[in-house]
C-alpha cells in the first residue's frame, strides 16, 4: 500500500492531463506512490483508455428516467445511452440513471453541461456526474452519456416511464385537483402511443403548417380537383392534421368518444394541459 499523501491539487493536475475521472485519478496516483507517468501509463490500462477509444461508438441503447419533484411542481426526463440492451437492462445501470434524474429534479440544471457538473455520492464520495460517466464508462467498457434532458413546470406535474425504461412521458396540468394523479398518467399515455405534435393547434409551429398545407395540395392536384377548390379543401385537411396530431384534439384512446380536452374537463371543469414532453429512446 502506498504512503504517499494524495493531493487534491496532484489529483486536479492528472485530471487535465489525461481527462480522466477524479477517482480513477487518485487511485492511479496511489498506485503508483504519485509518479505521474506510471500514473498516466496506469489510467491508459484501465478505464480512461476505454473512455477515449470509445467516443466515436455508437450509443443507441440505454434508459430514459422521468422524474417529478416532491411536490409535483416540475418534472425532468433524461436518456442515459450505452452500446448494448445488456447493459441497459443491468440494474446497476438503470439505478445510475435515476441517480441522474434525481440530481436534476433537485438542482434545476439548465442544460446538459450544467447537469454533468452536478455532484452526486458514489463509493462515499462527492462527484461530478461528468465524472462518474467517465468512471462507468471505464468500468463498464461502453460509450455512455445523456443526450437529452427535457424540464417541464405546472401547477400539477405527472411523470411517466413506458416499456421498460425506453420512453418517457412528462404532462403539466392546469390545476392540482382530485383525480389530476390519474388523468396525468392517462393523458402521459395517450401521448406516448400517439406521438402529439403540439397541445393544440396554436403550438403547431409555421414551419409544419406549411409543410402540410403544401402537402395537402399537392394530394388535391394529383386526385384532378380543381384549381378553385385546393385552398378550401386543404383547409379541411389541415383541420383534420390538427384533430390527429394535436394532444387537446386528438380522441382519447382510452374512451374514443371524448377527446382528451372533453375527458380532462370530465375530471375538473376547465383542467387541462399547459405542457408535455415525450423522450423515445434513440428517437
Amino acid at each position: 500500500m502506498s504512503t504517499v499523501q494524495i493531493s487534491a491539487s496532484d489529483v486536479n493536475k492528472l485530471r487535465q492531463q489525461t481527462g480522466a475521472g477524479m477517482m480513477d485519478c487518485k487511485k492511479a496516483l496511489t498506485e503508483t506512490n504519485g509518479d505521474f507517468e506510471a500514473a498516466i501509463d496506469f489510467l491508459r490500462k484501465k478505464g480512461a483508455k476505454v473512455a477515449a477509444s470509445r467516443q466515436d461508438r455508437e450509443s443507441n441503447e440505454g434508459v430514459v428516467i422521468a422524474r417529478t419533484s416532491e411536490d409535483f411542481k416540475r418534472g425532468v426526463v433524461i436518456e442515459l445511452n450505452c452500446e448494448t440492451d445488456f447493459v441497459a437492462k443491468n440494474a446497476e445501470f438503470v439505478a445510475f440513471g435515476n441517480e441522474i434524474a434525481n440530481a436534476a429534479v433537485q438542482n434545476k440544471p439548465a442544460s446538459i453541461e450544467e447537469l454533468y457538473n452536478l455532484e452526486i455520492d458514489v463509493e462515499n464520495s462527492r462527484i461530478k456526474i461528468g465524472d462518474a460517466i467517465i468512471d462507468k464508462t471505464g468500468k463498464i467498457g461502453e460509450k455512455i452519456g445523456v443526450s437529452k434532458y427535457e424540464v417541464i413546470e405546472g401547477d400539477k406535474v405527472v411523470a411517466y416511464i413506458h416499456g421498460n425504461y425506453r420512453l418517457g412521458v412528462l404532462v403539466g396540468l392546469s390545476k392540482a385537483v382530485a383525480g389530476a394523479d390519474e388523468a396525468g398518467k392517462d393523458v402521459a399515455m395517450q401521448i406516448a402511443a400517439m406521438n402529439p405534435v403540439a397541445i393544440d393547434k396554436d403550438g403547431v409551429d409555421a414551419t409544419t403548417i406549411e409543410r402540410e398545407t403544401e402537402i395537402a395540395k399537392e394530394q388535391i392536384r394529383a386526385e384532378g380537383k380543381p384549381e378553385a377548390m385546393v385552398e378550401k379543401i386543404a383547409a379541411g385537411k389541415l383541420n383534420k392534421f390538427y384533430k390527429d396530431s394535436t394532444l387537446l384534439n386528438q380522441e382519447f384512446v382510452k374512451d374514443s368518444s371524448k377527446t382528451v380536452a372533453q375527458f380532462l374537463d370530465t375530471v375538473d371543469k376547465g383542467l387541462t394541459v399547459t405542457a408535455f414532453k415525450r423522450v423515445a429512446l434513440g428517437a
